[in-house]
């Protein structure tokens, strides 16, 4: 993540003093220089068709996203071509410099070229014509065909559409073609929504909503202790904190174009929210959740369980969603929630990532993926066992229930 840290040194230097040998201030206008030369580089001898990757070896022989690439491939999941649009975005508004604003405004463009015809965008995105003619690229025009499944998962689509909209809002709307990719990725987040309220992780068209019944969370009757292979794309979907980035994306929306279908979207997902509490004895959350409203599987390691990571994000979007909307609705959940968690904690403090339903044990996963209660042999990909804010989530929780 070479590029990421390289600008926001470069923003450090414009705001903050030098801490070199003499200790002297570096003077404005040198700094300003030296991060446009930095953003030269990255432009000219980093970037793919404005696009960029996630980190790079010196020489630039060595690409990666979250797996290697292709000198012809950009990446679209953070930290990749949105997190560095942002950055030189930044950088334009601290400066005033129109040449950072040209370089967001190109990494825009590369994600225009990547948005699929399902209307948002998969982690990379593909600039060999062999490699993307598999792909349903919506800049390659009715025809183009391949693969057209849109992501949300990682802050994906979402990171894409916020950036893009920090532009928009910077040109004054007057990019027919960025305002128009925009509109056309926020109207698919409202058209994949659930009747719920809630998102999958993945989407190519809309839902038929009689297969998605409004209903509460709820204990299923048995579960697999093995994976079942499930296909869990359409499920409604909390793990990596999908919907909690889509919410934001909405209300981000709705603020830069005051359009209220944005609003409504976000506070119908905090229903949804509401609704995926799950029933005493466990009042917090799971990482997803089928049609049926039951905890499921995902990935084979992820097993239908009550969360105590993407729990503590639901408690953080409930509060959001309260302090943009003053209804106290959102902010009755979080008390039993909050209770549960505590006392839910390992001894050092921490929580486990999966806690089993009903009988509230810590489960974790052996290497070999087997389901167990024993911490000694997990895999090290994967965080089992995440850190605790409840204490600091409780406290806002305070401030905001008496204000």
């Amino acid at each position: 993540m070479v590029r990421r840290w390289l600008l926001l040194g470069g923003l450090g230097m414009l705001v903050g003093p030098c801490t070199g040998i003499a200790g002297e201030r570096v003077a404005r206008e040198s700094a300003e220089a030296t991060l446009r030369k930095a953003v030269a580089f990255f432009r000219q001898q980093v970037s793919v068709r404005g696009g960029y990757l996630w980190q790079y070896s010196a020489d630039l022989t060595l690409r990666e996203g979250e797996g290697k690439a292709a000198e012809t491939t950009a990446w679209v999941q953070p930290p990749g071509t949105p997190s560095v649009g942002q950055a030189y975005l930044d950088a334009y508004r601290l400066t005033g410099d129109a040449y950072l604003l040209e370089a967001a405004r190109e990494a825009a463009e590369a994600l225009i070229l990547g948005q699929l015809r399902s209307g948002g965008w998969d982690y990379r995105i593909e600039f060999d014509p062999s490699v993307r003619k598999k792909v349903a690229y919506r800049a390659d025009g009715d025809d183009a065909k391949g693969q057209n499944t849109s992501t949300l998962d990682d802050d994906t689509t979402q990171a894409a559409l916020r950036f893009m909209m920090n532009v928009d809002r910077e040109l004054k709307f007057q990019d027919e073609r960025l305002h128009e990719a925009v509109m056309f990725g926020l109207d698919s987040l409202l058209r994949v929504q659930y009747p719920n309220g809630a998102w999958p992780q993945r989407f190519v068209e809309p839902p038929d909503p009689a297969k998605f019944p409004v209903r509460k969370a709820a204990y299923p009757d048995s579960w697999s202790r093995t994976y079942p292979k499930t296909d869990y794309r359409e499920f409604y979907t909390f793990n990596d904190n999908t919907i909690a980035d889509t919410i934001a994306t909405m209300l981000e929306a709705a603020r830069i174009y005051g359009d209220g279908r944005y609003q409504q979207a976000a506070e119908k997902a905090g229903d949804f929210i509401i609704l995926a509490q799950m029933p005493d004895p466990q009042p917090a959350w799971a990482q997803q959740y089928d049609a049926n409203m039951c905890p499921a599987w995902a990935r084979r390691f992820e097993p239908p369980a009550i969360t105590g990571g993407e729990s503590q994000g639901v408690l953080r979007t409930l509060m959001t969603l309260y302090r943009n909307t003053g209804n106290r609705k959102y902010l009755e959940p979080i008390p039993r929630a909050i209770q549960y968690l505590k006392v839910s904690r390992l001894g050092d403090g921490r929580l486990a990532r999966f806690h089993e339903l009903r009988t509230n044990k810590p489960l974790y996963f052996t290497k070999q993926y087997e389901l167990t209660y024993d911490s000694s042999d997990m895999p090290t990909h994967y965080a089992f066992i995440v850190g605790s804010q409840l204490d600091s989530m409780e406290a806002a929780y305070q401030q905001l229930s008496t204000s």
